[in-house]
């Protein structure tokens, strides 16, 4: 038996994997303390309850698993940053404020680039569970981003590109 036979939990981690993985932790703690900052800013309650979820469905579960991973691993953890206190959104000045297409917009790229991250780390793993994980994380992913689509459309938030209506011939 090799050493990447058997068991994948006792199979090393290649440094394509580590950087991922620790890559991955470090902006998923700089997501959640992002969010709870975009958090204090949103007026739609739907776009809150989404928000809420991300953070505590999505990233923070991501984060307890993939630090478990790394700690198993032997491999130090990337620094995060602290919780964000709520705040009041009528004491933020109308100017400095994010407005809420403005936070759906940035959540929905965060969301496509988390698919594109997860997609590239199950490419480049060699250890089944690891490719396991980011294949859980990116079905997550995507369930937040039809939900995300979905709120940008009835919210009238969406800025599509130009569409391409395909008439025909001889009118």
């Amino acid at each position: 038996m090799g050493i990447l036979s058997g068991n994948p939990k006792e199979e090393p981690m290649h440094y394509g994997e580590v950087f991922g993985v620790w890559s991955h932790l470090l902006a998923a703690k700089g997501m959640v303390s992002a969010y709870q900052t975009l958090l204090n800013h949103t007026g739609d309650d739907d776009l809150k309850k989404l928000l809420e979820d991300i953070i505590e469905n999505g990233l923070k579960l991501e984060i307890e698993e993939v630090e478990t991973l790394l700690k198993e691993n032997g491999i130090g953890l990337p620094p995060a940053p602290p919780e964000r206190p709520n705040a009041c959104l009528e004491n933020i000045p109308p100017g400095a404020r994010f407005l809420d297409p403005e936070i759906a917009a940035k959540v929905s790229a965060d969301i496509a680039a988390g698919l594109v991250a997860c997609s590239t780390l199950i490419g480049q793993s060699i250890r089944e569970d690891i490719a396991v994980m980011y294949g859980q994380f990116h079905m997550k992913k995507a369930q937040f981003g039809a939900r995300m689509l979905r709120l940008n459309k009835e919210k009238g938030w969406l800025v599509p590109p130009p569409l391409h209506i395909n008439k025909a011939e001889g009118c």
